[in-house]
């Protein structure tokens, strides 16, 4: 439902335009035409292709054209590893075989790397730099040319050291390529059908552990599980910040009254799961949130 400023800004819209979910930002879809045009076209150009394939928004539509043009040249490839948060893995192979889409997975090691442990800006450099390595042996290992990831046009205004390894070592972006955003991507989606169009964000469980303070596997696993514990309400977008004894979780606005409500049954879980101080962040969820002690 659009109200306030996004139903203003809906009534002005042509009917070639649609709103976007994540913002009243309008789409237009004469230019989403031609850059799906693009995206096609220089997937089909890669001839052979291995996705890094998470299982959300941007990497499902790159599996999903990527197997429409090449077939069986074309594989999902899923990275598992602790920082993986629970369900996710099941979901993505359930989409790929759902697209009749090549699908595999390798393990990677960053959790054990002592300057991913760090957890210094530079951590998603580390982390991407080992799964990139690992996807690009498979990749050789099935006669597949090309690695290609879900990084959107969006993406490259922000700070992302995972980008610095992907360049290193060859890592093609198409949605970026053909200048997708975001809100293109969902739009993309929704017209072929794909049940990600709206799916939250995701992001690795590291990301919410603040800069500076140790990633442990024991720290991954104590995120996941209290954040399992709040899906179990109904909120689709939840981050469990992990400070420590203390947990700050972060929902949508529109979610923030459930957790008021089940506040008990939420700390009595995160309590027994280790956490000493359970805490609601009334800004909400936001991507980033931990880079905003540091600016």
């Amino acid at each position: 439902m659009v109200t306030g400023q996004a139903a203003m800004t809906a009534t002005r819209v042509r009917p070639s335009t649609l709103i976007s979910l994540d913002s009243v930002t309008v789409v237009d879809t004469g230019q989403v035409d031609e850059k799906l045009a693009h995206l096609r076209m220089a997937i089909a150009e890669l001839g052979s292709v291995a996705v890094a394939y998470s299982g959300g928004v941007d990497s499902t539509l790159v599996l999903k054209i990527a197997h429409d043009m090449l077939g069986e040249r074309a594989m999902g490839v899923t990275a598992v590893s602790p920082s993986l948060p629970s369900g996710e893995l099941e979901e993505a192979e359930a989409l790929a075989r759902s697209l009749g889409a090549h699908f595999t997975t390798i393990e990677t090691h960053e959790v054990d790397d002592p300057d991913y442990q760090a957890n210094t800006e530079a951590r998603c450099y580390f982390c991407k730099t080992e799964v990139y390595g690992e996807l690009i042996a498979c990749a050789r290992a099935h006669g597949i040319a090309h690695v290609a990831d879900g990084l959107n046009s969006d993406d490259l205004t922000d700070r992302r050291p995972g980008r610095q390894a992907a360049e290193e070592q060859g890592v093609r972006s198409p949605l970026a390529e053909a200048g997708l955003s975001k809100a293109e991507v969902r739009e993309i989606s929704r017209r072929l059908g794909l049940p990600t169009w709206d799916k939250p964000s995701l992001a690795c469980l590291s990301s919410r552990i603040p800069y500076g303070m140790r990633v442990a596997r024991e720290a991954l696993a104590q995120i996941d599980r209290a954040e399992q514990a709040v899906r179990r309400l109904g909120v689709r977008q939840v981050r469990v910040r992990h400070h420590g004894s203390l947990a700050r979780i972060e929902v949508e606005a529109g979610d923030l009254a459930t957790l008021v409500t089940h506040r008990e049954i939420i700390a009595k879980a995160l309590h027994e799961l280790g956490y000493t101080y359970v805490t609601i962040d009334l800004d909400g969820y936001r991507m980033g949130s931990l880079n905003e002690a540091r600016r």
